[in-house]
């Protein structure tokens, strides 16, 4: 029987009204993504410096990373998800979790213990011009455009005047925390260093969420073969407090936190994505002040703007590479 045109208008109606509330309720999945990725990686700097207020640095990432790394291995055995790679591939693996979350969160464990925890955010909001650095001249075949070389330039300026105020420091305390906020873009350089060759060794093969699981494991055992050889296990005090500090790390900023990110990577712009950059520090700056009551002068609300000026100008930036001009990759993150 055919139908009559009132007929075709109420299903069409339906239909397109079926499509507004999958559309509507796709926004909203990555609004929730985006504030996850936001609140919760941008809280782990105040995580981190909770936890070492009595844990020392090595013991907090080892028990972290081990943690994380140990239960995604799990996950992926149980899936049915591939955990066995050549030698030449989990040495990659262990290469880049060393790099990522030894020579750059394990810098930033021990930089906490001194700095405050929203300007080490800021600090380290500099890993995406070292990772443009990086790419360029790792990968071989990108050309930093005016735009990214101008980003840098501002990037060095904002580092100079957050420390500006340790540079005219003439106590212990002051050049402690000039040597360790340098530190941090030593750790930010290992990396961006790490985030480059992840991309340079990347394979078909092998699954991306099995290869974080091996970083992770592998940052995890570098951590604690490193605690065993400097620090003293005399010196643990296994708090309430800490103890909850390393599990909030462990779900919110290496589980739940990166799927976000991870699911953002596959839904969205990855010039969206990396925003992560320069937000992250403004929720570390906030939360360091309401919970630790860290101090915000005229020198961290300045250098705070022109790092997130920086950090824009080269996340946002063109790449060309001898095929075709390509968009500069977010930042990568792994377990952070």
């Amino acid at each position: 029987m055919a139908r009559s045109s009132s007929d075709i208008l109420n299903s069409s109606g339906f239909y397109f009204h079926l499509m507004t509330m999958t559309a509507a309720a796709s926004r909203w999945k990555i609004v929730v993504a985006f504030g996850l990725v936001y609140v919760f990686w941008g809280s782990t700097y105040l995580g981190i410096g909770i936890a070492v207020e009595q844990i020392p640095p090595a013991t907090m990432c080892a028990a972290r990373f081990l943690t994380a790394g140990m239960v995604m291995l799990a996950y992926c055995a149980l899936t049915g998800r591939r955990i066995r790679f050549s030698t030449r591939q989990l040495g990659h693996f262990a290469a880049v979790g060393i790099l990522l979350l030894m020579g750059g969160n394990l810098t930033l464990a021990y930089a906490e213990r001194i700095v405050p925890t929203g300007l080490s955010a800021l600090l380290v909001a500099v890993s995406p011009l070292w990772f443009l650095v990086l790419d360029s001249l790792l990968l071989g075949d990108h050309h930093i455009s005016r735009r990214g070389k101008i980003g840098l330039v501002i990037g060095i300026a904002g580092v100079v005047v957050l420390i500006w105020p340790d540079l005219q420091h003439s106590n212990a305390l002051g050049h402690r925390e000039l040597w360790w906020s340098l530190a941090l873009q030593l750790g930010s350089f290992s990396w961006a260093f790490g985030s480059v060759l992840s991309k340079k060794w990347q394979t078909a093969a092998a699954d991306p969420f099995s290869a974080i699981a091996w970083q992770v494991t592998f940052a995890g055992i570098g951590n604690l073969i490193f605690a065993l050889l400097v620090e003293k296990p005399a010196n643990v005090t296994w708090t309430i407090r800490g103890v909850g500090a390393i599990l909030y790390l462990v779900v919110f900023g290496s589980w739940i936190g990166y799927t976000a990110y991870i699911w953002l990577l596959q839904h969205v712009l990855t010039s969206k994505v990396s925003t992560y950059a320069y937000v992250n520090p403004v929720v570390a700056v906030f939360l360091g002040w309401l919970v630790l009551h860290e101090r915000i002068d005229r020198f961290i609300a300045m250098g705070s703007a022109i790092i997130v000026a920086s950090v824009v100008l080269v996340t946002s930036a063109k790449v060309s590479t001898r095929a075709a001009a390509e968009e500069l990759p977010a930042v990568e993150v792994v377990g952070d």
